[in-house]
């Protein structure tokens, strides 16, 4: 398989070919870790499989929808989800994609996770993963290279765990209303208006929907408005008019919602962030003002 960013393009069987050939030359590479860059176009479903690599799934630039036995998952910018070994999983894009994944081998070094998780990715980490997809693939490393190979190792046991998965039921009717709240966010969704749409009771549809993704839809609801709240904030946009945007009545109410999710408030959340090296690339978020 030629090294290089592939765009993967074309009609389904000729997009199978090329995945199942990516997965060949990714079973028979060596070395303790391969970055592989790939440009997805909007709405590419990546079918289920396994690789005997864990793998460190980042978007550069869109978002992902992750699905596993254990749950779908969404993963929002600046974030990457680690996917151990073994683990069964599919990949929807949700926009033009630029994913940088990372394929390592379990054992590479003591500390590596042992289970699915949503990660922070730090300055240091994406400047690595940069830098690694340069490098020569599916070959020992040395010298400069090996050195890079080796810091990224190191760091993904460092990287800072987050509370942002965002769990997706496996109802087709339950996933079509989740997208569409996706796209459109308000803290205002109630149970009674989304167990009408698809023709459930109340107690049916609240139980269904904790089955399938562990939370509460009022849980889910918030972590759903935090996926569209952060990335403006960390782009410096002012948290008043993200509020407002988002459909809350008021910025103490949304300031609420966020400090009961996270643990602080925006500015603090993004300050914390900014100090463990995290959304170096963007611009704090401002009470007020004009956006940049």
């Amino acid at each position: 398989m030629p090294h290089g960013r592939e765009i993967f393009r074309g009609d389904a069987a000729e997009l199978g070919r090329l995945h199942q050939s990516r997965w060949q030359w990714l079973e028979q590479a060596v070395g303790p870790a391969v970055a592989l860059p790939t440009e997805y176009p909007d709405g590419y479903h990546v079918p289920q499989h396994s690789h005997s690599r864990s793998q460190l799934l980042h978007a550069l630039v869109g978002v992902v929808l992750v699905t596993t036995r254990h749950g779908r998952w969404m993963v929002p910018p600046d974030h990457a989800m680690w996917i151990p070994a073994g683990i069964e999983h599919s990949v929807e894009m949700l926009g033009d994609v630029s994913m940088r994944s990372v394929y390592v081998m379990p054992d590479a070094i003591a500390g590596l996770p042992d289970g699915l998780r949503v990660v922070g990715i730090t300055d240091l980490m994406h400047s690595l993963i940069v830098e690694s997809e340069k490098l020569p693939q599916g070959a020992e490393l040395e010298g400069r290279g090996g050195l890079i190979m080796g810091l990224l190792l190191h760091e993904i046991p460092n990287l800072p765990e987050r509370p942002l998965g965002l769990p997706f039921p496996s109802d087709p009717k339950l996933v079509a209303l989740c997208r569409r709240f996706v796209a459109a966010p308000s803290p205002h969704a109630t149970i009674d208006e989304w167990a009408d749409i698809v023709g459930m009771s109340r107690r049916s549809f609240t139980r269904a929907f904790h089955r399938q993704t562990g939370l509460s839809l009022s849980t889910w609801r918030q972590q759903a408005c935090l996926f569209a709240a952060l990335p403006r904030l960390a782009d410096g946009e002012p948290i008043t008019r993200v509020a407002l945007d988002l459909g809350y009545d008021s910025v103490p109410a949304f300031i609420t919602m966020f400090k009961r999710m996270l643990g602080a408030s925006p500015r603090g959340y993004m300050r914390g962030a900014r100090d463990n090296g995290e959304g170096m690339r963007r611009a704090p978020p401002r009470l007020d003002g004009p956006a940049p």
